[in-house]
């Protein structure tokens, strides 16, 4: 999916939930009142708690962007402009994530051991992959990696904070990276959740 295609998305989204609306409003108004006692009537169950945070994460999440922030606020695609990847988040605390541009040039040879220093160097630097161990923190609204591995070897053995900036559960998360390996820029990713 690419950027316009996920703008068309939101765009939809929100026309038909406004669409939707309209419509219910209009057949409220053709309904006759309730009687007073119906009015009256306690609900029978208990609206359920939201859930929490780490509950919100747990499952698998495609990937729909992965751009730098500059600092006019304008962005910029980090892996091209249709990146993939796949970000999963088990409940026991464990997290794999790859991110890399789509399409990326195969190798001559058709061996991963015998790319030339181009195929290596392109194959590389047009991804990340990292997996560990993850924890939440509810409160300030932020997810602690522990890399354990990682495609960027800098990476492996140190802990990295994400800032949510929005979740829908079972819909999309949006996080910053603060500090990215490409730079002083930050980074904005957004995920949309696989059923």
């Amino acid at each position: 999916m690419n950027r316009r295609s996920v703008s068309s998305l939101v765009i939809g989204a929100a026309t038909g939930a406004l669409v939707l609306s309209t419509i219910s409003l209009a057949q409220e108004a053709q309904r006759p009142p309730a009687p007073a006692a119906a009015q009256q009537k306690p609900p029978t169950t208990a609206p359920a708690a939201p859930k929490a945070l780490k509950d919100q994460l747990v499952g698998t999440w495609r990937l729909l962007i992965a751009d730098a922030v500059n600092p006019d606020k304008s962005q910029t695609p980090q892996f091209g402009p249709n990146p993939e990847g796949t970000l999963i988040f088990t409940a026991n605390g464990r997290y794999s994530l790859q991110i890399m541009r789509y399409n990326r040039p195969k190798f001559a040879a058709n061996d991963r051991t015998k790319g030339t220093a181009d195929e290596n160097k392109a194959a590389i630097s047009q991804m990340v992959s990292h997996f560990g161990s993850w924890t939440v923190d509810e409160a300030n609204k932020t997810i602690t990696f522990r890399i354990e591995g990682s495609s960027y070897p800098n990476w492996e053995g140190t802990m990295q904070t994400r800032m949510i900036q929005s979740i829908n559960p079972n819909d999309a998360l949006v996080y910053t990276v603060p500090n990215p390996d490409t730079g002083t820029l930050p980074a904005m990713v957004a995920w949309k959740w696989v059923p």
